[in-house]
């Protein structure tokens, strides 16, 4: 087999690429070292192909004994998170989780956070409701009423009586408010 065919970086044996040789090595070593490189590079062919092999047996395997790839991610899943929680770094970081959650500042931290949600839950229901009455109050005012009736009569030139208005004023209580 040709070292040509295995990529290695020596074009011929005891010739690196450029022409020298490394310094420090002569002929008979840098041969010596190309017939090495050549058989591992043909080890590293077989043990690929073995592995290929190997992949393909293990997949029928599995295949007959109805172990599907879903299966297979769920039950690697399931290992891994049993790992996480058998590993040394979760249970302490759970231990000490526990602890924070036992202790006085966090349970003054937790109090002082829920009455704060609860003030602001409040002051926002207070606020939705002085906008509501003040839009109720815009509403019933003498220029909302003017707005509103010069929008009817502007949609009443534009339209006109094609959409069965029929006679009636622009200016009739009809409004869409």
């Amino acid at each position: 087999m040709d070292s040509s065919e295995h990529g290695s970086s020596v074009t011929s044996p005891g010739v690196a690429i450029g022409g020298t040789l490394p310094p420090g090595l002569t002929e008979e070593e840098a041969e010596e070292i190309q017939v090495e490189l050549t058989k591992v590079d043909d080890e590293i062919q077989t043990l690929r192909q073995v592995l290929v092999a190997k992949e393909r047996h293990a997949a029928e395997l599995k295949r007959r004994l109805g172990i599907s790839p879903l299966s297979e991610i769920k039950q690697n899943i399931n290992k891994g998170w049993h790992d996480v929680q058998c590993s040394n770094a979760y249970l302490s970081a759970s231990a000490t989780l526990e602890d924070i959650g036992r202790s006085d500042a966090y349970k003054r931290t937790q109090e002082t956070l829920s009455q704060a949600g609860q003030m602001t839950s409040a002051a926002f229901s207070t606020m939705g409701s002085a906008i509501r009455n003040r839009f109720g109050e815009m509403r019933n005012s003498p220029s909302f009423k003017s707005f509103e009736d010069k929008v009817d009569n502007m949609k009443y030139k534009v339209m006109g009586r094609s959409n069965g208005e029929g006679d009636h004023s622009p200016t009739s209580n009809n409004a869409p408010f």
